[in-house]
């Protein structure tokens, strides 16, 4: 039988105290990173997202959401992958001090993760699971135990089935592994999801974006909505598959400089010092390695 014409699994399975019965549908989750409210609204009046205008004025579900706090990528999509808030799963920051070995270090590995994510227990009920992501720093927090499909966008060429799931994706995709400072990143991995699910390989999708975009461009400049133009496009051959499709952003975004173009930055171990005196450390939760993101 040809696996693309298999009905997905529908046995129901719980994960950190909630049940999930997923319908015989294809179902892609899609975390739009960094994608404040004002880059859909810009986009939308511009007439640059005809499929998402379509599925609003059909009675799509829109409304704003409080995000896990630190509002951070890492944070957000461990929220988003368990189900549960940062107190559950244990993903406090991107970056923080070690209690017990007193280093600063990011919080890339599942080693921290307190909890298993709905996308294992997915595989475990049947489901044929893939989780894609642009930054390979999430794919090991993210994969954590999942018996399926986990790639990253950033290091597409060096997925095998031994070790991802997979191998060939960027025959399947029909593009090269694309460059992480830039707007292909993203559209790489909503074009695997569809890819993905086209050829029968997953049926039940994680698809996770990188916000380089919204943090070099304003909701307003044609590089951004040339960006949410093209990520309408892939949603709508997402739902041309048959895919039931849910999408969220981790976090939104706002101005890091001061209108004289300044960074808008407090300098709170100094100015703890000056209060307190030495023997103050304050560590940067937000340190990532993706330095053009955040610089």
């Amino acid at each position: 039988m040809d696996s693309s014409k298999t009905a997905p699994a529908t046995k129901e399975f719980s994960v950190n105290g909630r049940t999930y019965r997923p319908p015989a549908r294809p179902l892609a989750v899609i975390c739009i990173d960094g994608c404040a409210d004002e880059y859909l609204d810009v986009s939308l009046v511009q007439g640059r997202m005809p499929v998402l205008a379509r599925l609003l004025a059909a009675g799509a579900y829109r409304a704003m959401a409080r995000g896990a706090l630190p509002s951070f990528t890492n944070v957000n999509n461990s929220s988003i992958a368990t189900g549960t808030p940062p107190s559950v799963h244990g993903i406090s920051g991107n970056f923080f001090l070690d209690p017990e070995s007193g280093e600063e270090v990011m919080m890339n590995s599942p080693s921290y993760l307190r909890c298993g994510t709905i996308l294992a227990a997915a595989a475990n009920a049947g489901r044929k699971v893939a989780m894609v992501t642009a930054k390979e720093k999430l794919r090991d927090i993210l994969s954590h135990e999942l018996e399926g499909i986990a790639f990253s966008a950033e290091k597409a060429d060096q997925a095998e089935e031994g070790t991802h799931g997979i191998s060939g994706v960027e025959a399947l995709v029909g593009e090269p592994v694309p460059e992480i400072y830039s707007a292909a990143a993203s559209l790489f991995v909503l074009k695997a999801g569809a890819a993905l699910i086209e050829h029968g390989k997953a049926d039940f999708l994680y698809l996770s974006l990188t916000d380089y975009m919204q943090h070099k461009f304003r909701p307003e400049d044609p590089e951004s909505l040339d960006f949410y133009g093209a990520i309408d496009s892939e949603l709508g051959r997402l739902l041309e598959l048959g895919a039931i499709v849910g999408a969220t952003a981790d976090h939104g975004m706002n101005a890091k400089q001061t209108p004289a173009g300044e960074p808008n930055v407090i300098y709170l171990e100094s100015l703890l010092q000056q209060e307190l005196g030495n023997g103050v450390k304050v560590i940067l939760p937000i340190t990532d390695p993706y330095v053009l993101h955040h610089g």
